[in-house]
């Protein structure tokens, strides 16, 4: 039998009483998921940069109103994000990104900074023409007394250092770059559109940062740091070599290859 028009009107107000009522008694978010979006919002909304040490578990606690164990529950939930790190005994800190590039390729630092989804900016810290000494041949494979161009640079990742430049160029190899002032591309992103070259050697190492280099890329001294040091030849002359420091944990090298064929 069919419903009356009444009948039908009271069973769609019920509904539609239920469904509302349904929207009010939804439980709001855990306070956790609140704490975990909102580090999350200032660290992407670039209020907290990378490297910055966000508050202490005992600050949170003050700040939220919550138990140290909620605090520490969204701050491991964020540590397996990778948007933050714990550091024994010094604090949690937003993560900074971390480059990759590959052994066998010779790639422009300011790819790796875009590829990172980040502005790129370099700087030219000194820039001198001088001859080859005794030390200078184990470098760059120079005879003494060559001319050559002696370039320090900084590589930026945002508004953070992401790499230390310490290069030397053959002017007998390049003799366009004693004139060049690098205001427009990097030494190597210069070269590599200037120079071919035929051979290439890595060589890669972990290393405690100096007192020279500490204070351009903003670590503490002694801080591990990767270093990759490069030389290139065309033919049997040396072009070029620069060894690029970069804090540890912004940078990583990746090689691919296949089995050897017997």
């Amino acid at each position: 039998m069919a419903a009356r028009p009444d009948e039908t009107a009271e069973a769609m107000d019920e509904d539609v009483a239920q469904g509302e009522a349904g929207e009010r008694t939804q439980p709001p978010p855990s306070l956790h998921s609140q704490i975990i979006a909102d580090i999350e919002s200032r660290i992407l909304g670039g209020e907290w940069p990378p490297g910055h040490r966000i508050p202490y578990e005992h600050e949170l606690t003050g700040l939220y109103h919550c138990s140290r164990m909620t605090v520490s529950k969204a701050l491991t939930e964020l540590v397996r994000t990778g948007l933050i790190e714990r550091r024994r005994k010094a604090g949690t800190f937003v993560t900074r990104p971390r480059g990759q590039s590959a052994i066998l390729e010779i790639r422009d630092v300011a790819s790796d900074v875009v590829a990172l989804g980040l502005p790129y900016r370099f700087e030219i810290l000194a820039r001198r023409e001088r001859k080859a000494t005794r030390a200078d041949h184990s470098r760059i494979d120079a005879p003494p007394g060559a001319r050559l161009l002696a370039v320090l640079c900084r590589h930026d990742a945002g508004a953070q250092p992401f790499c230390h430049e310490n290069r030397l160029i053959n002017l007998a190899a390049v003799p366009a770059a004693a004139d060049e002032p690098f205001a427009k591309l990097s030494p190597g992103a210069w070269l590599s559109a200037q120079q071919p070259w035929t051979t290439a050697e890595h060589r890669i190492r972990a290393a405690a940062v100096d007192c020279e280099i500490a204070p351009v890329l903003r670590i503490a001294e002694g801080a591990p740091c990767l270093v990759v040091e490069r030389r290139t030849w065309l033919g049997g002359q040396a072009v070029t070599q620069v060894t690029l420091t970069y804090p540890a944990g912004v940078h990583e090298l990746v090689a691919s290859f296949a089995p050897s064929q017997r």
